[in-house]
């Protein structure tokens, strides 16, 4: 069974979905080892006549984020099910029965009801929400920063470029789904499309009011130097971890037994998801002279990762420095 360990295989993979009435997505991690039972169940159930015409993927949840936040995967092992690309079903763990059931009946099917429908929408607006929130200023948009594809975008970026606005983008012309979706979700019909934290700030014709009215300062966050915005961000709480995920869904198991660690302790702390922001994923291994995550801060000061937290807590030492915070 084909294993995915990259967003451009994922996408690669993407374009033969049509010829499959049922595409059963695994979402696994090498070191759980429950999905090899289900792994196990998948690989027979590829070979049952009922799957014939049944996609069965498995996906490194770790190696393609992207992907596994798109489909809500807060755990694994996932299975997600989807026909016409749309989610149809879902089962979350090892539950042999359940899974083989639904995978069944929905091959058995093959076609989309009214019900799946509604999911399709929610699971929708869930995406336009996760893409809006992304980046603390995100901007929807015909083509890349870098190669714009009309003069609206293409100025807007510029505008953003030179008041040193740090922001991600969405290729609105990659995507038809949230090309159409974004205009009923924030009610607004036109191209390109600022947000800032969440909230929608308007198009083009916007920004450049802003600009004249000089109210552009205020309603864009400034970027500060990459080292002062790094020594914020460990400085943000008394106890800081620089993880995979976050503390409710963490991306890989040196950052879930980071956070496991933490929360025995019953104390107050915050995490920041690198995978979020490669300048900070970056730049923080250069801040810390540390090359690898987590990282663990306490007042400001670098612990160290998983294996210095374990051997504190060991040795009593990490509740001894926690408690010195």
């Amino acid at each position: 069974m084909e294993v995915i360990k990259s967003a451009e295989s994922w996408e690669a993979k993407v374009q033969s979905w049509k010829n499959h009435s049922l595409v059963v997505v695994h979402f696994l991690a090498d070191w759980a080892q429950q999905c090899k039972q289900v792994t196990d169940v998948l690989l027979e159930l590829q070979n049952d006549k009922v799957c014939s015409k049944v996609l069965f993927l498995q996906v490194e949840a770790e190696e393609v984020p992207a992907v596994t936040m798109d489909y809500e995967v807060e755990a694994v092992p996932t299975i997600v099910l989807l026909q016409a690309g749309k989610v149809v079903d879902r089962v979350n763990g090892v539950k042999i029965a359940e899974l083989t059931q639904k995978v069944r009946q929905h091959a058995q099917k093959g076609a989309i009801s009214v019900p799946v429908v509604q999911n399709a929408k929610e699971e929708l607006q869930n995406r336009l929400k996760r893409l809006i929130n992304s980046h603390e200023v995100m901007l929807f948009m015909k083509g890349e920063p870098d190669a714009p594809q009309c003069g609206f975008s293409r100025t807007i970026v510029g505008l953003l470029q030179e008041r040193n606005v740090k922001f991600g983008s969405f290729d609105i012309l990659t995507d038809n789904a949230v090309r159409q979706g974004l205009k009923s979700y924030s009610n607004w019909q036109l191209y390109p499309q600022v947000y800032v934290n969440g909230e929608l700030i308007g198009g083009l014709d916007i920004v450049k009011e802003l600009i004249e009215n000089d109210e552009f300062d205020e309603t864009f966050p400034k970027q500060l130097p990459l080292n002062d915005r790094l020594k914020s961000l460990v400085n943000k709480s008394k106890l800081m971890l620089f993880m995979k995920g976050d503390r409710e869904q963490p991306r890989c198991g040196f950052s879930r037994q980071a956070i496991d660690i933490l929360n025995s302790k019953e104390v107050e702390y915050e995490t920041f998801d690198i995978l979020e922001d490669d300048e900070v994923r970056q730049g923080l291994k250069e801040y810390s002279e540390y090359k690898t995550y987590p990282q663990f801060y306490i007042s400001g000061e670098l612990v160290g990762g998983l294996d210095i937290m374990k051997e504190m807590d060991s040795m009593g030492e990490l509740d001894d420095a926690i408690k010195g915070a």
